[in-house]
């Protein structure tokens, strides 16, 4: 079967079983396991599946992706991110990490750093950090959201307006051709809009894959962030967007 005929098959098993594997499709179609990830790669970039650990799953605009799927999903270009990202977050400043793969991969790379003060909302965020004994934890309250340790809600919102951060550092679910930064949870978007609102710089950090992806609640703008750290480069649209905006673009 050609790859042409696959893909229709491969989308409508996406569709009906929410996830498809590498192996129960090459199983399946006869193939090698190589095929299979040529096939998903070239449907991904088609912006018609989002590839996930061992797999692939249909693109969503209401829900996210599970946040084991999240954190292999493009884990090598977090890493990249996460390194250009720390390079510019200097000592002995207080700097917030919001929830996101993307933001715990930052915190990996701050084991060197300095007399760091540092908030989240995040709980895998502090107990990464627990590791550096010159980094100072704080954890917001607010309702714990099992599924990935994020803290969110009105008492997250309201110790998060007890600051004013140098710098934070937020991740995202989704970004779109005119800016807006996007999200799932509309109580997660609340602490992200209260922690733009608390920070005297603001650093987003987002994979490529976020191009591609839409969600219903908008945080903000990247007008409204001093840089953006990803791993693809953006349309020219989008580029020239943020020359006028004054956002800085760094590209992994």
């Amino acid at each position: 079967m050609s790859q042409n005929f696959r893909y229709p098959e491969i989308l409508e098993m996406a569709r009906r079983e929410g996830k498809v594997t590498v192996e129960g499709l090459a199983e399946h179609f006869g193939v090698t396991l190589q095929t299979i990830r040529r096939d998903l790669s070239d449907l991904a970039e088609a912006g018609r599946l989002e590839r996930v650990h061992g797999g692939a799953v249909l693109p969503s605009g209401t829900i996210n992706i599970g946040y084991e799927e999240r954190r292999h999903l493009n884990s090598q270009a977090k890493q990249s991110m996460a390194l250009a990202c720390a390079r510019h977050i200097p000592n002995g400043i207080s700097l917030f990490l919001n929830i996101g793969t993307s933001t715990e991969a930052v915190a990996q790379e701050l084991m060197g750093h300095k007399d760091l003060m540092v908030a989240t909302n995040n709980m895998n965020v502090a107990n990464i950090l627990v590791a550096n004994p010159d980094c100072e934890i704080l954890v917001t309250g607010g309702s714990l959201r099992r599924s990935d340790g994020g803290l969110i809600g009105t008492l997250a919102t309201d110790s998060i307006r007890q600051f004013k951060f140098d710098l934070a550092v937020i991740g995202c679910s989704a970004l779109d051709q005119e800016g807006d930064i996007l999200d799932f949870d509309i109580q997660e978007v609340g602490v992200s809009r209260a922690i733009l609102r608390q920070s005297r710089q603001t650093i987003l950090v987002a994979d490529h894959s976020k191009f591609k992806r839409s969600a219903p609640a908008r945080i903000g703008s990247l007008a409204e962030v001093d840089m953006f750290v990803t791993d693809s480069h953006l349309s020219k649209e989008l580029t020239e967007s943020c020359r006028q905006w004054g956002t800085a673009i760094i590209v992994a």
